[in-house]
């Protein structure tokens, strides 16, 4: 089990690191994605940036 968890959050993790600059966040709080809350409070917080960006 612990071998797919590593897996899952390895191709989690690769595409947050590419995408957090782009939303004004430390590419680095893409390790939190090693945890499932982690990755939808990230997600989260891209949304809300997102919305923002887009009411300019």
């Amino acid at each position: 089990m612990s071998f797919w968890w590593l897996v899952i959050s390895a191709l989690t993790i690769v595409p947050m690191l590419k995408l957090l600059p782009f939303f004004g966040i430390n590419k680095y709080w893409a390790v939190a994605c090693v945890i499932p809350v982690g990755v939808v409070g990230l997600l989260w917080y891209m949304a809300i940036n997102l919305q923002e960006l887009e009411k300019r």
